[in-house]
């Protein structure tokens, strides 16, 4: 996994490191600025390669009031000195940059000129039109929206380039506009091709706007040590090892998945197929009487019990060989959902059991969610796994938080959000979405991002959540942890899906799930 820093946290990492003396500011940007071009160079090979027989290529760099500018000064020094024509333009008066960043506007007054950002469209509209824009102008350091004239710069700048989308959009750190804590947007909302930051990729960089923003992200070494603390958020990666091991079928354990009545039984077969397919020992499933028949035509190696009310659940749950139950595909939203899902929270407070909570079981608390978390505080291994409606339902002064342009920065994140779910509701919660954020009570945050080169659009398909939930009750099921559980799930239903691409629905995750078990060596 990888760290993902808030601006504080990056800012607190930096003045650690120029403190110790084991690094000047002056170099730490230095490093950014080259870092970027080579990034850039690389990238886009035409920047550097394409124009050896006609006119010199050219960039049009936007530099900022603090350090973000400073990196800004030192890619046009450096794009000059490899012949390039280089247009600098900065917010406010260069003389009042800080010290670092000053240092570096100096060395390109050596080489240019700096003229201010209001002349951007002026300069556009003159021509010749450049190769390459840079904004540098905040990065990390927004805190407000963007004012009347950078968006108008930026715009301009937008407007070039829907005349000559050959133009090449490169934001350093992060978009100018994007908070880089919460992804929110704070201003003009620009498009990019790439976006290259330093030391770690940031939240923003990942949620709510980011990546459609940024388009594509780099992230450049500059030297800094490894940040440390529970509070900093991580981007969940390949995982290490989810291979099951010699032992009896109980020794995987016993999944219980729950389902609706007649007509509604789609959901949880989905979940009990999926908690099959990632290794749990036995999985079965639990159904009204009038849903037996339908459940048993489509069932074979999934075991297939009745259960109509919450005193037949709390039999099945008796077996001590069930450790993982899942609960709400499907189920509805009367009144035995709630009791069900009530009879599952105490037992599993009083024993060992797993639960995962989704859909019907999440919604039919929408009226008291103070009686779900009531329960859930007080059982174990407790995972709800709600998109951004259920958790609004249940949190609804908390999804309030997320709504709207925000007017000051860092902005309310949905690492805030989960996090604020996950204390509240005592268990580990699992927001979904492109950017599904994964929370722990004690404050611990994970990020699964389908985004840039991991996208899967196609699991925009009913039922995919439902498969998702089984995934993880799957896990738990075989003695993972929640957050782990909820994690690798994730993690897998993604490479699912890219496995399979186009035309997915949610019958083939499961069914693609052992091709990709198998290149993990699992």
């Amino acid at each position: 996994m990888s760290d993902l820093l808030t601006s504080a946290q990056m800012r607190a990492i930096e003045r650690t490191a120029i403190e110790s003396d084991l690094v000047s500011g002056v170099t730490l940007m230095e490093r950014a600025g080259r870092g970027v071009v080579e990034r850039v160079l690389a990238r886009f090979p035409a920047l550097g390669n394409g124009r050896r027989d006609g006119p010199r290529p050219a960039a049009l760099i936007f530099c900022g009031p603090g350090n973000n500018g400073g990196d800004g000064y030192v890619i046009a020094r450096l794009l000059h000195a490899r012949g390039w024509r280089v247009d600098v333009l900065a917010l406010g008066d260069p003389d009042t940059l800080p010290p670092d960043a000053a240092h570096h506007a100096r060395l390109w007054h050596e080489s240019g000129t700096v003229r201010p950002l209001s002349e951007a469209a002026q300069i556009l509209a003159a021509g010749p039109p450049p190769d390459l824009f840079i904004d540098a102008l905040f990065g990390t350091g927004l805190t407000r929206p963007l004012s009347q004239p950078v968006s108008e710069a930026l715009r301009a700048v937008q407007q070039q380039h829907d005349a000559r989308p050959s133009l090449v959009r490169v934001a350093v750190d992060i978009p100018s506009g994007l908070c880089a804590d919460s992804g929110r947007v704070m201003g003009a909302r620009c498009r990019y091709d790439l976006a290259v930051t330093f030391h770690s990729a940031k939240p923003g960089h990942y949620l709510a706007h980011g990546a459609e923003i940024c388009g594509a992200l780099e992230v450049v070494d500059i030297g800094l040590a490894a940040a440390q603390g529970i509070d900093i958020a991580q981007l969940v990666g390949p995982l290490a090892d989810v291979a099951k091991r010699a032992g009896h079928k109980y020794d995987h354990g016993h999944a219980l998945v729950l389902s609706g009545p007649m007509g509604r039984t789609g959901a949880a077969r989905l979940a009990a197929r999926a908690a099959l397919r990632i290794g749990a020992g036995l999985v079965t499933l639990a159904a009204p009487g009038s849903a037996m028949m339908e459940c048993a035509a489509q069932l074979t190696a999934i075991m297939l019990r009745r259960c109509d009310d919450a005193d037949a659940l709390a039999d099945i749950l008796s077996d001590e060989r069930l450790n993982a139950v899942c609960l709400g595909p499907g189920l509805g939203l009367g009144e035995g959902t709630a009791a069900k899902v009530a009879r599952t929270l105490a037992m599993a407070g009083a024993a060992r059991g797993g639960v995962v909570l989704d859909a019907d079981a999440l919604s039919v608390f929408e009226d008291d969610p103070d009686a779900l978390f009531a329960l859930t505080a007080k059982a174990q291994r407790v995972v709800l796994t709600p998109h951004f409606g259920e958790f609004r339902r249940l949190f609804p002064d908390l999804a309030a938080r997320l709504s709207g342009l925000p007017d000051t920065g860092p902005a309310y994140s949905r690492l805030d959000a989960t996090r604020d779910a996950a204390r509240r509701a005592g268990c580990v919660v699992l927001l979904k979405g492109a950017d599904t954020v994964i929370a722990a009570p004690d404050g611990t945050v994970r990020v699964h991002a389908a985004l840039y080169d991991r996208a899967a659009p196609w699991l925009a398909t009913a039922g995919a959540g439902d498969v998702l939930s089984g995934l993880i009750t799957g896990l738990l099921a075989r003695g993972f942890a929640p957050l782990d559980a909820a994690c690798a799930a994730a993690w897998l239903h993604v490479e699912a899906a890219r496995s399979f691409g186009p035309g997915l629905i949610a019958e083939d995750l499961p069914e693609t799930l052992p091709s990709v078990l198998r290149g993990l060596g699992a």
